[in-house]
């Protein structure tokens, strides 16, 4: 007998509900097992040694590359307020010593960028992209 989906017993087969469940497209006791709890899936994927890998990784180049452009362009600043005579040196034609520090403060920028790309792609994105499935996985 096909009722109206509202009238239904949710816990009758699906033979009797009419051969096919709308919501699952299984019977009730074939269901699988509830998905876990998307914030406990990623509380368990941080807590993770492979996610502790990948951070530590990213930790230990970012960290000491800030560090050094940080203190590179504090370096730069310190030099073209204390010693300007030395900036203002001439290093060619009308390019004087401070126009060229601050020039590579550019290029440096590009320099870093282009080996934290390098980095990643050598040593965290494979594992992160391994992680990122196998959460997924774990959500579906």
């Amino acid at each position: 007998m096909n009722r109206p989906l509202s009238q239904q017993d949710p816990a009758a087969p699906a033979e009797q509900a009419g051969g096919f469940d709308w919501w699952g497209g299984a019977a009730p006791a074939e269901r699988p097992a509830p998905r876990p709890a998307p914030a406990q899936v990623y509380r368990e994927v941080q807590q993770s040694e492979a996610f502790r890998r990948i951070r530590r990784s990213h930790r230990g180049f970012v960290l000491p590359m800030s560090v050094l452009f940080l203190g590179w362009y504090v370096a730069y600043l310190v030099a073209a307020t204390t010693a300007p005579a030395l900036m203002r040196r001439q290093v060619a034609g009308p390019l004087n010593l401070a126009w060229l520090l601050g020039l590579l403060q550019f290029a440096s920028t590009f320099v870093i960028t282009w080996l934290y790309g390098r980095n990643a792609r050598a040593k965290r994105d494979r594992a992160a992209l391994g992680l990122r499935w196998d959460t997924q996985d774990q959500l579906r």
